[in-house]
């Protein structure tokens, strides 16, 4: 396999096929571009068949390369797929605000989290909107919540393909493909339902249309550029806008236009970003307060509150009103704080370097090394352009995650992912296509030695994990390396030889991690990719939340041979060898039962959910809930969205979530819960729940006069108690003598 890949014999790109819609493009060696193909559609000839052309692909394309792409592209999804179903509700937070979103369209625009409408999750709604949709059609299951991420990843490879054909060959874009599927932290996120998946997609295609608009300055690519962004926004607000300055100031400065028109394109795809993502953040605005759901997340029933507190700046300073606990640093770098050491390792810690960082060290080297190629090419390069956009996206997001002091979760580095991959398959087809120079040759050695060295390192973390296979990657990576020395004096089938040891050595760790974690399921709020891994974080007790690291992380007390939430692991314990997949976080309680089905929910054996779990709903529960549950509102009220969300997803029925995802936002009041109580719309109240069960509300974490604190003691000091098995329920239709 070669990286050039034009059949043509007119002079070419030095490292790709000539982009028919680019004849502006330049390379380095300032090479004449080829001259558009003298047949085919873009000759002026009538087009050939649809079914001809997907397969075929574009004419300057090798024989080879659309076949390839098409069966890349179903081997994501089939990959994907396989044993999907196995993470049941996955997160029971959002599967509860799709299954009502399923219910009524109303609950589906405002992202709420019960079809009645009480309060929405902490998010916009638009990674939602698919999954309810699939809900409607094919019933509430696991695999219609899941299915629409594996989609998710199929496009997002097929843009990242696309993104690097144009310029730099169909083999650099298979390259990007397959380093992007192999992300072990993509092959979690890509297969559960929190709303990275949908971010990652839209940030790629961001990148997509932008680098399509640098082309021939084209207005149109960058408004649909700036549309993605918005689209963004409205799946996880703020974050959508870290790569923002990266696409206006590179399209700014390299666009074939002048500097009045580039400015203004950039002002109008800035246009199309804020009525993309502004539409929907106008509507709720607006709307009335008392007829739509309190914005869950926020002190204040608003969206923009939410925006700029939880889920922005106090994402990057700590100071969440109402969150679990941030404060990441203690103002210098490597600080301590309940949510992990903030400092430029982050991405390397014991937490997040199984999930994101195996190519991190390449594609730097080789963005770096692709910056110095390019340094005398003329201002419109599109080469340079390429590099500095996924770069720039790169350095900018992991910036922003080892620093930020906020909640941080190792998965969110699936926002790298379609940063990373792409600098990995350009950047190897550039200095293929140079390894007649030392440097370059020298340079793909130094990317290729680093890489082994810390595949070894990562894979040495877990020391019982395929104790073989850290070798092998050292090994070979560092025969691959010495070759790559010698790469212009050795004969082309040793050099091909040479360049499969490499590619193979570099994906053999990810590629045993994202076997690991399709192998098993995952629920609950903080999943991991892979196996446990000595000091890795995964939640309270571990680097995703307050506590230090410990091997397993979690509670205390995670075992090996459970997931992530402390679950048994139904599918045994991934690949050979015995490796105890993922962090054992702990609940509350022994006794789980599998998240998933009609029942699904996790949590104590008395039914109490957690913060980040929810509870195992008995039969008997169920059908004490069901009982009626036409002649009310809400079935049942419980505080903290988790615990809510079980019953929700057991019954098929809307359940209150007093105070929301932590239990510590002020909805409902006491003075409104007594009102819906009085006006006979809640059944039951459901014991425990909330930050540790122990019904926290209010602003303050632990303040006695938070709201979901005042409801648990008003509730208990005047209903009858109702116990269900293990399970504590308050029949609020039965209130005790004398009241």
């Amino acid at each position: 396999m070669t990286i050039q890949s034009n059949p043509t014999p007119q002079a070419s790109p030095a490292w790709g096929p000539p982009d028919p819609d680019s004849r502006t493009a330049t390379t380095v060696q300032e090479r004449p571009e080829s001259p558009r193909p003298s047949t085919g559609p873009d000759a002026g000839e009538p087009k050939q068949p649809l079914g001809r052309r997907l397969w075929r692909g574009r004419p300057e394309d090798p024989s080879w390369a659309r076949p390839a792409f098409l069966a890349t592209l179903l081997l994501i999804g089939a990959l994907y797929t396989w044993n999907l179903s196995a993470s049941g509700y996955a997160n029971s937070f959002y599967s509860a605000a799709v299954q009502a979103g399923s219910q009524s369209w109303k609950a589906l625009f405002f992202g709420s989290l019960d079809s009645a409408n009480a309060i929405t999750v902490d998010k916009p709604p638009a990674s939602l909107w698919p999954m309810a949709l699939s809900v409607k059609l094919f019933g509430l299951n696991s695999f219609a919540i899941l299915f629409p991420q594996v989609l998710m990843a199929v496009a997002t490879a097929g843009v990242l393909y696309a993104a690097v054909r144009r310029r730099f060959g169909a083999a650099a874009g298979l390259i990007t493909m397959a380093v992007f599927a192999l992300t072990p932290v993509a092959a979690l996120m890509f297969r559960f339902n929190n709303p990275d998946a949908a971010l990652a997609l839209l940030m790629a295609v961001a990148v997509y249309c932008t680098l399509r608009a640098l082309e021939k300055a084209r207005t149109k690519w960058l408004v649909w550029a700036g549309v993605a962004i918005g689209l963004a926004f409205l799946v996880k607000t703020l974050q959508a806008f870290l790569i923002l300055p990266v696409l206006a100031v590179v399209y700014a400065v390299f666009a074939p236009a002048s500097l009045k028109k580039r400015v203004g394109q950039v002002l109008l795809a800035g246009l199309a970003m804020v009525v993309s993502g502004g539409w929907w953040v106008a509507i709720v605005e607006l709307w009335p307060a008392s007829s739509r759901p309190y914005i869950g997340g926020s002190q204040t029933n608003s969206f923009l509150e939410l925006t700029f507190g939880y889920n922005g700046l106090g994402r990057i300073n700590g100071n969440e009103t109402g969150s679990v606990g941030g404060g990441g640093g203690n103002g210098g770098g490597n600080g301590g704080g309940n949510w992990g050491e903030t400092g430029w390792d982050r991405m390397f810690s014991s937490g997040s370097g199984g999930q994101i960082s195996w190519l991190i060290p390449a594609a730097l080297i080789l963005f770096g090394a692709a910056l110095w190629l390019t340094r005398k090419a003329r201002r419109t390069d599109t080469a340079r352009a390429a590099f500095l956009l996924w770069g720039g996206s790169l350095l900018i997001t992991m910036v922003v995650f080892s620093f930020m002091q906020g909640i941080f979760h190792e998965y969110y580095t699936v926002a790298l992912a379609p940063y990373i991959a792409p600098l990995v398959g350009m950047g190897a087809a550039v200095l293929w296509e140079e390894r007649g120079k030392v440097w370059a040759s020298l340079t793909l050695a130094g990317a290729m030695t680093a890489t082994a060295v810390w595949g070894y390192v990562l894979l040495n973390r877990s020391s019982d994990y395929l104790p073989w296979l850290k070798w092998l990657v050292l090994v070979g990576g560092l025969v691959a390396a010495s070759g790559f020395v010698f790469i212009a004096r050795i004969g082309r089938r040793l050099a091909l030889a040479v360049l499969a040891l490499g590619l193979v050595t570099s994906v053999a760790g990810p590629t045993a991690y994202t076997l690991t974690t399709l192998n098993e399921g995952h629920t609950g709020s903080i999943v991991r990719a892979g196996p446990a891994v000595a000091g890795g974080r995964g939640g309270p007790g571990g680097g995703g939340g307050p506590g230090g690291g410990r091997m397993g992380g979690g509670f205390p007390g995670g075992a090996p041979g459970q997931n992530q939430q402390g679950q048994q692991n139904q599918q045994g314990n991934g690949l050979p060898g015995g490796a105890a997949p993922g962090d054992g976080l702990q609940n509350q309680h022994q006794g789980q039962s599998q998240q998933g089905g009609a029942g699904g929910g996790m949590g104590g054996g008395g039914g109490m959910g957690g913060l980040l779990n929810g509870a195992a709903v008995s039969d008997e529960a169920k059908k004490l809930l069901e009982a009626n549950a036409g002649d009310y509102t809400w079935v049942a009220a419980a505080i903290g969205a988790q615990n809510a969300a079980s019953y929700q997803l057991s019954t098929s029925e809307p359940v209150m979530a007093i105070g929301g995802f932590n239990g510590t936002d002020p909805s409902p009041t006491l003075a409104e819960f007594k009102k819906y109580v009085n006006e006979g719309k809640i059944h039951y109240f459901i014991a425990g729940g909330g930050m540790g069960g122990g019904g926290m509300g209010g602003g303050r974490r632990g303040s006695d006069s938070g709201t979901s604190s005042q409801i648990s003691t008003w509730v208990q000091e005047n209903f009858k108690q109702v116990t269900v098995g293990s399970a504590t329920f308050y029949d609020l239709t039965q209130p005790t003598s004398g009241n």
